[in-house]
């Protein structure tokens, strides 16, 4: 007999595996999905073969929860493949929208990479210098391996996205509406009608208070305890909530932990790092009046010490949406 629910699948891409542990977070309501759909995907999870998704017609998938950059082409042919499968394509999570971690290996290249992992990392023991290749012959036949793709895309640079859920990983309150709104099959609501999801910024939905007092430099979060109820960025910690869009209920300031910005920018069409350094810039005032060049100089230098990786800190979950349109260009093709 076959089976008439809706067909729903989550892939895995260029990501840790976050998006799926905060699938399962979403605890009894995975029933519901159950319920209303034939979880007919899931790498992870299930035995389904990629042959299967090749046996589907066009748009026999009702939803894809696409998590992962797309790093290598095998990646993007599976962002391509079920694309061409499903009804509703969503980027699902930071990764998805904006190419997350794995995107920081733009700023380098694909031979960085590659020699930084397989020839000069201080725990190696490679004295041949080998480094993996598309085919391999080894006893058993051959080995295949997809190729890296020049630089890290987001989902959208290589397919048409109908929804973002923005969060590294999305929260399960958030999944959970989707879900439901999909089983009723109303219209996907905009990520800020999602529960705790808005287009204000992380420090609206922060509880910590802010002083109006200057911080004289930055500092890492390693290095001190943050005065509790204060506002971490006053305190010099490179909180990124003034250009993050909430709707996490700013849990990473509630333990001490500076926003990082994995809801992305609150307005997609403006650039969250630069945002992020001017409201860095408005805080963190080192000393300099009345000191000469070289000591204004030295006094500044000493307040970004703390800020030892700028890029990786302002663009730590949307490099790929900020890497050259030639790059992308060639990398989509």
């Amino acid at each position: 007999m076959n089976n008439r629910k809706p067909k729903l699948a989550m892939y895995w891409a260029a990501s840790c595996g976050g998006c799926e542990i905060s699938l399962a977070n979403i605890h009894e309501v995975i029933l519901e999905l159950d319920e209303h759909f034939d979880f007919f995907f899931c790498p992870c999870l299930l035995d389904t073969k990629k042959a299967d998704i090749d046996a589907l017609p066009d748009g026999a998938i009702s939803v894809t929860l696409f998590n992962g950059a797309l790093r290598t082409e095998e990646n993007k042919e599976m962002a391509q493949l079920l694309r061409r499968k499903s009804q509703l394509f969503i980027a699902f999570g930071s990764c998805a929208a904006g190419g997350g971690i794995p995107a920081l290996a733009n700023h380098h290249g694909t031979q960085h990479l590659m020699d930084t992992v397989f020839q000069n990392a201080p725990c190696l023991d490679n004295p041949e210098g080998t480094t993996p290749q598309p085919v391999s012959r080894v006893a058993d036949g051959e080995l295949h391996l997809p190729l890296l793709l020049p630089c890290v895309l987001s989902a959208k640079d290589a397919v048409k996205v109908d929804y973002t859920m923005p969060g590294c990983p999305p929260e399960p309150e958030q999944i959970v509406a989707l879900i439901r709104h999909l089983a009723a099959a109303l219209p996907l609501p905009s990520v800020e009608n999602l529960p705790v999801c808005t287009e204000r910024a992380v420090c609206d939905q922060c509880t910590r208070e802010k002083k109006n007092l200057p911080a004289p430099c930055l500092q890492r979060p390693s290095v001190g305890v943050p005065e509790p109820g204060w506002c971490l960025l006053e305190q010099g910690y490179p909180c990124l909530g003034s250009a993050t869009r909430a709707g996490c209920n700013a849990l990473c300031p509630a333990v001490n932990m500076h926003c990082t910005g994995c809801y992305g920018a609150i307005d997609l069409t403006s650039d969250p790092g630069a945002a992020a350094l001017a409201a860095m810039a408005a805080v963190i005032r080192p000393a300099i009046a009345g000191q000469d060049e070289a000591a204004i100089h030295s006094n500044i230098t000493t307040a970004m010490n703390g800020l030892p990786d700028p890029l990786g800190s302002f663009y730590r979950y949307s490099l790929a949406n900020a890497v050259t349109a030639v790059c992308k260009r060639e990398a989509s093709q």
